[in-house]
């Protein structure tokens, strides 16, 4: 019998390094304050461990850097281009592809196709720029996960997952004609990073074929997705993970990514489908506003480096070591009486500061309050999806907060190591002895979209 070690162990060594941003608590409040109780505005010298978020922030492999040195650089029909569009056909099945500079950037291009006044895009949960681009072209972004997604204490295997029944009552209700396309995020981002089964995504499918509504990928992290679907779901477990993304963007009409995730790479993306008409109206778009269909806003460099990382990151090695170190994060927080929403997920754990922090309402943005404190007594940086994130008025004018507030620790791609996350677990713990102590925040001045980025704050009296 093979033994089954406790240590995790990085499937890869490290070739480079980079010094960490080493700070006294004393520089960490002045930074703070500079900041506006913001931690988009910290420089990232004074931070030593930046779990703000997965996107871009990973290391790329030696045969990515190799590839980088590939790259063709030329304005149209660039080599470097049908490399990146061979490998996304490959594994999506879709004929259309056009390159991005990131996730946002297909958003905008495809809600400016599809979506607009009087429009819904229903999803198992959007996120931030997902529901910002949705809702600039004037429609509205509907929301529709399982129940068990928003208990966050008990532990179910796919939260991922999209409320069938909820969604179909939603399309009787507004009518079919006025929902354009459903978007499946894999794994679910808003909601903890928790992914969707098979099973779900193959009713979803049956659902919009039944009322003629298009399914896409939101796909950032469809590799975690398909893993945690071969771990967890019945029938999976032999099959390849390669086979399983294969099987979930056959149930789909197209796909979106920000490969600044799970292509492992720092800047990119790609818009994919099937459709030729939006696919040329999304192109003229495309020119418009990113470059030329062979660039899409991307150096050659960029192009090789993505199609180098969608294969690597389906070594089944790389995502067990990937998925097991979440989870280890998670444990941890948990035997300091951390709440978090368990199970852990793909990308990053999320922390629930509603619970953790009950004593801060949410007009004071308990998570952000958590997030600042966290800076500020370990030089970790995390990021607040909540009501800072998602808070609005409503047509009166009356505040309306989210009904959730997590602080997510997103974990970087390849970049830190076991003795990193054993650090943030020890300062939870101290934090989790001082919760009380903790104080809420007040808005100094926040703009109407996407305020988390550049939103001032201040201390609550």
């Amino acid at each position: 019998m093979e033994w089954k070690w406790n240590t995790i162990i990085e499937p890869f060594k490290i070739k480079t390094v980079e010094p960490l941003g080493i700070t006294t608590r004393e520089e960490r409040a002045k930074a703070l304050e500079q900041a506006h109780y913001n931690l988009f505005n910290i420089k990232a010298e004074k931070v030593l461990v930046d779990l703000l978020t997965d996107s871009g922030t990973g290391a790329m492999s030696a045969a990515q850097w190799g590839g980088v040195m590939n790259g063709d650089e030329s304005y149209a029909g660039a080599r470097s281009y049908y490399n990146f569009e061979r490998e996304i056909k490959d594994l999506t099945g879709f004929e259309e592809v056009i390159p991005v500079h990131q996730g946002r950037a297909a958003e905008k291009i495809l809600f400016g196709v599809v979506a607009g006044k009087g429009k819904c895009i229903i999803s198992n949960s959007h996120f931030d720029t997902t529901r910002a681009n949705v809702e600039f072209t004037g429609a509205e972004a509907m929301d529709f996960p399982v129940k068990e997604a928003l208990n966050f204490d008990k532990p179910a295997p796919f939260k991922g997952n999209a409320d069938v029944a909820a969604m179909e009552k939603f399309i009787k209700e507004k009518g079919a004609k006025n929902i354009p396309l459903c978007v499946m995020t894999v794994t679910n981002n808003s909601l903890g990073g928790q992914p969707v089964s098979m099973e779900n995504l193959k009713a979803v499918r049956a659902l919009c074929d039944k009322y003629g509504i298009p399914m896409f990928l939101d796909c950032a992290r469809f590799a975690e997705n398909a893993y945690f679907i071969k771990l967890r779901e019945k029938g999976y477990a032999q099959c390849p993970v390669r086979e399983i993304a294969e099987q979930m963007f056959e149930l789909a009409d197209g796909a979106w990514m920000s490969s600044k995730k799970d292509a492992l790479v720092n800047i990119g993306g790609f818009l994919a489908m099937n459709n030729k008409e939006w696919s040329a109206k999304a192109r003229q778009m495309l020119i418009l506003t990113e470059g030329f269909n062979t660039y899409g806003g991307l150096a050659g460099r960029d192009l090789e480096a993505i199609a180098i990382g969608l294969r690597e990151v389906l070594d089944e090695n790389y995502l067990q070591y990937r998925i097991r170190s979440t989870a280890y994060l998670g444990e941890g927080l948990l035997r300091h009486g951390v709440p978090i929403i368990n199970p852990p997920g793909g990308h990053g754990v999320y922390v629930n500061a509603k619970k953790f922090l009950p004593h801060i309402k949410p007009q004071n943005f308990p998570a952000q309050s958590l997030a600042c404190a966290l800076y500020l007594e370990g030089g970790i940086r995390g990021v607040e999806i909540g009501t800072l994130m998602f808070g609005r008025r409503d047509a009166k004018g009356v505040f309306q907060a989210a009904p959730m507030e997590l602080v997510r620790l997103a974990i970087p791609r390849r970049v830190y190591t076991q003795s990193h996350i054993d650090y943030v677990i020890e300062v939870f713990g101290w934090l989790a002895k001082r919760a009380k102590q903790i104080k809420g925040l007040d808005v100094v001045e926040a703009p109407a979209i996407l305020p988390h980025f550049t939103a001032k704050l201040k201390p609550a009296k």
